[in-house]
């Protein structure tokens, strides 16, 4: 495979990703519809659902934020392609999509001052990970800042345990409200340190919606999590409901004694993913 080749299967995957949905999320959303008890949930639904439609007939994106390019490269031990080039086909696949599939401009180069805008939507945030064997898997999310914004971090004591992360995660969400365009997908990274927390975070954001964590603790923990967030009754559009979070996901890593590190991404309903493997590591 030629490095075109590859920048022109990621960009069309980015393409797909900013126009429309997978199927376990529209799903997922159709069942809400039917699962929402309030008028003006189900309103705010049918028009989500309608809007999904348009895109899907006419091209358009989602929605007008397309997002910041977050990126998960996993890379097998015994990869061909050098990082460096898979990099760059990274970098030309997610310019090449800004242009062909209308990306609104949303980066700025610098975050406190002159906040200059990038342009092209570039850099795009990567994470790196080595698997076993030779393959290449590049994640995407498309990541809206209306519900970043609401994501968030919280440094427990190890004593607090999980009453202690329903706990935070429940205020946390209490606090964005309808912010974040409810029905939110959210993300929930517990472990290791402050940073690797919140990279968890946003992996589980990578889960198929009906994907639950093949621990049965963490499985358990899912369920009542996004149980107590739906109890807060903020619902679709933030206007009072029954459903405010579609899916929960959990990611767990190993931590220090003396922490309990809990991050929460937050989704918007529009979440987002695209996901490209690469047999044989090949890209270039």
């Amino acid at each position: 495979m030629s490095s075109m080749d590859a920048v022109e299967r990621i960009s069309e995957a980015l393409g797909r990703a900013v126009r429309g949905l997978e199927p376990d999320v529209v799903e997922r959303i159709r069942r809400a519809f039917d699962e929402e008890r309030s008028k003006e949930g189900r309103m705010v639904l049918s028009r989500i659902l309608e809007n999904i439609e348009v895109a899907g007939r006419t091209g358009l994106p989602l929605c007008q934020d397309c997002g910041m390019f977050w990126c998960l490269v996993e890379v097998g031990r015994s990869c061909r392609t050098s990082l460096g080039d898979i990099e760059a086909v990274i970098n030309a696949a997610c310019g090449r999509a800004v242009v062909d599939y209308s990306f609104r401009r949303s980066v700025v180069e610098d975050p406190v001052f002159t906040r200059k805008n990038t342009g092209d939507n570039l850099p795009p945030v990567i994470h790196w990970g080595l698997v076993d064997g030779e393959d290449v898997t590049i994640s995407f999310l498309l990541k809206g800042f209306g519900s970043e914004n609401c994501s968030g971090v919280r440094m427990l004591r190890p004593t607090e345990g999980a009453d202690g992360v329903v706990a935070a995660v429940v205020e946390m969400m209490k606090a964005a409200g309808g912010k974040p365009c409810p029905p939110v997908f959210l993300g929930v990274g517990i472990g290791g340190t402050m940073d690797r927390a919140a990279f968890l975070s946003k992996k589980a954001l990578l889960r198929p919606v009906r994907q639950h964590s093949h621990d049965g603790k963490l499985a358990s923990l899912e369920e009542r999590l996004l149980e107590e967030v739906n109890k807060l009754g903020i619902g679709p559009g933030g206007l009072g409901g029954t459903v405010s979070c579609l899916a929960l996901s959990i990611e767990a890593d190993a931590t220090h004694i003396a922490g309990l590190p809990v991050a929460l991404s937050v989704n918007c309903w529009a979440d987002r993913r695209a996901v490209i493997h690469f047999k044989g590591g090949v890209l270039c």
